[in-house]
């Protein structure tokens, strides 16, 4: 294999691996923040049980998020050396931004919140939580703003062949952000919420099949449930109405992309959006897909009108090839690649299936979460044999169809690792390929070790946090809640610091 190749494997097994626990930690935090502010106003028990128990499934997700992140930062500087010499300038502010958001901010809140139970006020340590998962939030869109500007580089000038940023405004204001933003944080609400449906429905079959309906515990895992499933419902939502506008925005600023995404290899106008294809859609030419389509849909998903044209691959070819050359340089740092012909088509089958597979199992989440609701109405609660394993099983499909939307979208943005403005009026010159992004310094057989190292390594952080989480569900609210005054040693304050 390529060195780059192999980078880019690294880089692809680690990011989507590190992103699995983002969204859980993003949206879960922010719905512990509002159970603990429910306890709050109301002075319920059972509202503290739900903040105490969700709590700390958030709290092991977020340090093994810290864990796998790390890494990434690493490898700008170990494996894309060229890639941070260019876009330096750019990611010195949002990243620094976020750094001050994630360790100071997140980290100072989150220490206060697990060790302020009964040290600090409830209003402060209610403040505390908020603070800590609102501090999520903003390090998202400080991360989403580098990634945006590679999308769609705003905010600079060209300077000895290297963007120089002249306004931080300009990328924190990218268009591209704004749309993804939203549409990010939407993915994580959904995430979190079949997280609460999937092990509450475990937790009610296993542990309370048969009891009260007016049993307490019962009532948490009961609730749980109901939240869950519609924070599911309302995420699935803004994931499609904010999907629409970035979808809109993909079709003008990478066209081929899109094209990609559709295995449309030639314009077509109205264009039918492809539900799915039979045949090799690895082939440009696509002499031999056959799609079932939906008419009109893609034209207005590209422009918002059921009768305009979409441009095709082979007449977008052109295009790029006109702008941006037919040849990588001849330089020797590109290795094989150096002065071979530049494929403008990302991996069709990738992004293809990518996007089906992402809108898929939204699809299937939010269908999940409908049909919870309408099983679980008036304190019901299914008492089928499959009930627990299906739940459980569905907790992965918000999670896949995140990990797919961010394979579509890095993959469909090849050959470019900083993909050009394509505004006549915009910046001209600001756009990397991917292949001159990686150091030139690392060797294939290194670049293969630190590969097989680290996914060993995840390997085994996968199934410590597996192992956790799966002990504490388990143990249920009994394993989170403080022990009860009458079975405390007076003398024993061991349990002082306990989360």
């Amino acid at each position: 294999m390529e060195l780059l190749d192999i980078a880019r494997w690294q880089f692809g097994i680690t990011t989507v691996y590190h992103f699995l626990m983002v969204p859980l930690t993003i949206g879960l935090g922010v719905l512990v923040a509002g159970m603990q502010t429910a306890w709050y106003r109301t002075g319920n028990p059972r509202y503290l049980k739900m903040t105490k128990f969700w709590g700390k499934l958030m709290l092991i997700n977020f340090a093994m998020g810290v864990v796998t992140g790390i890494v990434q930062e690493f490898q700008f500087g170990m494996s894309w050396s060229a890639y941070s010499r260019f876009v330096g300038d750019v990611f010195g502010a949002p990243l620094a931004m976020e750094g001050l958001v994630a360790f100071f901010v997140e980290s100072t809140f989150l220490g206060l919140w697990i060790f302020g139970w009964d040290r600090l006020s409830k209003g402060v340590h209610l403040a505390c939580v908020w603070a800590f998962s609102l501090a999520t939030v903003a390090s998202a869109y400080f991360i989403l703003a580098a990634n945006s500007w590679m999308q769609h580089p705003v905010g600079v000038e060209v300077v000895d062949g290297t963007p120089r940023l002249n306004s931080i405004w300009a990328v924190l204001t990218n268009n591209t952000l704004l749309a993804a933003f939203p549409h990010t944080i939407f993915g994580c609400f959904a995430v979190a919420g079949a997280f609460l449906v999937g092990i509450a429905a475990w937790q009610l079959a296993k542990n309370h099949r048969g009891s009260s309906p007016e049993d307490e515990d019962r009532k948490v895992w009961h609730g749980s449930i109901r939240l869950g499933a519609w924070v599911g419902v309302v995420a699935f939502a803004g994931l499609a109405i904010s999907g629409d506008f970035q979808a809109k925005l993909m079709f003008q600023q990478q066209p081929m992309k899109m094209a990609s995404a559709e295995a449309l290899c030639h314009s077509e106008a109205p264009a039918g959006f492809s539900v799915f294809a039979v045949g090799d859609v690895s082939r440009p030419d696509c002499e031999s897909v056959k799609s079932v389509t939906v008419p009109y849909v893609l034209s207005a998903l590209a422009n918002g009108d059921l009768h305009s044209e979409v441009k095709g691959v082979q007449e977008l070819l052109p295009e790029y090839q006109e702008r941006f050359g037919t040849h990588y340089p001849d330089d020797p740092k590109l290795g094989s690649l150096a002065g071979q012909p530049v494929d403008y088509v990302p991996n069709l089958p990738a992004t293809y299936w990518g996007f089906r597979f992402m809108i898929g199992f939204g699809a299937v989440a939010a269908l999940g979460a409908v049909a919870v609701l309408w099983l679980t109405r008036r304190g019901r609660f299914p008492k089928g044999r499959y009930w627990a394993p299906l739940a459980i099983a569905s907790i992965a499909t918000p999670f896949l169809g995140n990990a797919f939307g961010w394979i579509f979208t890095e993959l469909g943005r090849q050959p470019f690792v900083v993909a050009p403005n394509p505004d006549p009026s915009g910046i001209d010159g600001v756009w990397m390929y991917t292949a001159s992004a990686v150091s030139s310094g690392v060797t294939a057989g290194e670049m293969l070790t630190s590969v097989i190292a680290l996914t060993a390594l995840y390997g085994v952080l996968a199934v410590v946090e597996i192992w956790l989480i799966a002990k504490f569900v388990r143990g249920g609210i009994e394993g989170v809640m403080p022990p009860k005054p009458k079975d405390r040693d007076p003398d024993d304050e061991s349990l002082s610091f306990a989360y």
